[in-house]
């Protein structure tokens, strides 16, 4: 570890040779990196909210997250299924080339293109026009009253660099592609890339021609990847880093006793959860040959019973999360506390349900898991293995690095029996969660379905409430959506966790509950 410690202060060193002496450099850490600079190659938080520094989208979230102009100054619904976004003008790219209409239009063929992870925040459009070079419509299949809340994770990009290096399409993270893109980044906003280390190091430097005004007195920021704990938390008691995104829960106390450290924490938007393959025939890993014993919705209910919550609550997450029995939780338009059931712990119940499916003895499967991904996810999965070995089950589990986890188990592969989760949904409302997560599989709806699962009633209750505008009726229809995933048990929701970082006292920052970290409001003193 001391070997590890000096090389990073040394690197460190290295790296702030040669800045001006009221330059502010800001060194943070995480355990894993930031898979791709393409910001439609995955539609994970991580990525996102680290590209939504170098991107921007049309409509973006303040510090309260509420909807605020961002590359659009304003926007109106101009017909039932039409919303015109007029765009800020004097806008350049940081290379010097003007952002305008048709850098929408090239977006938007994009990020529906084969490799595109984002295809799902354009689900509702039909069309994109152009009417000037600083005006476009979009065409809405039916009524879309949420459009500018699911486009705040939508990156502009720039046609004439995407042309020029041959990036025009996103490369297909799960089969390991690559293209300009994937190291290189050239966007609209308050930083631009700088150099790219994969799992090392990533560095930013201010957009000197961003048009908005900057909050963050920035000259330079540093993204250090530390996957090892022990390792990451020395660098900030050190002084080494100033900021960690992802905190061992076991060292939060130390920290908020050290010295010149402190630690952030608050409720996070995202929802962590166990999904199963419902679709295929025959499992791809188990033992058990020619069906699929998750099919069997009493199958489902005995692995929901088999899980004790409570007991990842104390003992897992040490407090540090709320269970929750909904696929979205407070924060979310259309939660209520009165739906939020889960199914009573009970092993027993989860044997008898086995065998009343056939499976007295249990049966084996694979248990997929990031483990540098979600807070403690690692040891969450190995808990849920040894609860459902009570239960009589057989579960293996697969522990990953987040590169090679949704590689694996997200489109377009799915290749998954049973896996680990978690979403946030976007536009901060539940008919994101049901459409990209529980919606039967059309190439835009449920892309993140991946047990593959489709229910033709809740099918049309995610549609009806994407067009209705009584709060009263989309509320009931996003309470009844709620209960068909319940009491068919088509997924296992865990908690939320809780959003938890740790600083330097001497960084001012703002910890948004959707886990997103905006460079924009950093302050070094």
């Amino acid at each position: 570890m001391r070997r590890i410690l000096l090389a990073t202060a040394l690197l460190a060193g290295t790296a702030l040779a040669g800045l001006p002496a009221d330059a502010k450099t800001f060194r943070w850490a995480n355990d894993g990196d930031v898979n791709s600079m393409d910001p439609y190659t995955r539609q994970e938080t991580f990525l996102l909210s680290f590209m939504a520094n170098i991107y921007e989208p049309l409509v973006r979230r303040n510090r309260e997250l509420e909807l605020e102009p961002a590359l659009a100054e304003k926007w109106e619904q101009t017909s039932p299924t039409s919303w015109r976004f007029t765009l800020r003008q004097g806008v350049k790219f940081s290379d010097g080339t003007p952002f305008t209409a048709d850098d929408v239009l090239f977006s938007a063929e994009r990020v529906r293109a084969k490799g595109s992870n984002m295809q799902s925040v354009l689900a509702s459009v039909s069309e994109i026009r152009k009417v000037d070079d600083h005006t476009v419509d979009f065409i809405t299949r039916a009524p879309d009253p949420i459009l500018p809340q699911g486009l705040t994770n939508w990156a502009m990009m720039s046609k004439a660099w995407s042309e020029k290096n041959n990036a025009t399409t996103p490369a297909d993270l799960t089969s390991r592609e690559e293209n300009f893109a994937t190291r290189n980044a050239m966007g609209t906003g308050p930083f631009k890339l700088v150099s790219r280390e994969p799992d090392r190091r990533t560095v930013l430097e201010p957009n000197a021609g961003w048009w908005d005004k900057p909050e963050h007195n920035l000259t330079r920021v540093e993204l250090n990847i530390i996957a090892n704990d022990a390792t990451r938390v020395a660098a900030l008691l050190s002084g080494e880093v100033d900021m960690l995104y992802t905190v061992p829960p076991q060292d939060v106390e130390r920290i908020r006793r050290a010295q010149n450290t402190r630690i952030l924490q608050g409720p996070e938007l995202r929802t962590i959860y166990l999904g199963l393959d419902q679709m295929r025939d025959e499992l791809l890993k188990s033992d058990v040959k020619g069906k699929n014993p998750f099919k069997d919705v009493r199958v489902r209910r005995a692995f929901y019973h088999a899980i004790d919550i409570e007991a990842i609550k104390t003992r897992v997450m040490r407090g540090q999360s709320r269970p929750t029995g909904q696929i979205f939780g407070p924060g979310v338009n259309g939660f209520e506390e009165a739906n939020d059931t889960r199914y009573k712990y009970d092993p027993e119940a989860a044997r008898k349900l086995l065998a009343e499916a056939g499976y007295p003895n249990g049966f084996g499967v694979t248990l997929d898991c990031p483990n540098d991904r979600y807070v403690n996810d690692e040891a969450i999965c190995t808990a849920i293995v040894s609860m459902l070995a009570r239960a009589g089950m057989r579960v293996t589990l697969n522990a990953q690095t987040r590169a090679r986890y949704f590689a694996e188990i997200n489109p377009p592969g799915y290749n998954t029996s049973f896996y680990l989760l978690g979403w946030t949904p976007t536009t901060y409302d539940a008919h994101n969660a049901f459409f990209n997560l529980a919606g039967t599989r059309d190439g835009t709806r449920g892309v993140f379905n991946n047990g593959g699962f489709s229910n033709a009633a809740l099918d049309k209750l995610i549609q009806d409430m994407s067009v209705e505008s009584d709060e009263t009726k989309r509320n009931a229809m996003i309470a009844a959506a709620s209960k068909i995933i319940h009491d068919e048990a088509l997924y296992i929701p865990l908690h939320q966790q809780q959003v938890i970082w740790a600083t330097r006292t001497n960084i001012e920052l703002v910890q948004p509950a959707d886990n997103y970290f905006p460079l924009r409001y950093v302050q070094v003193k």
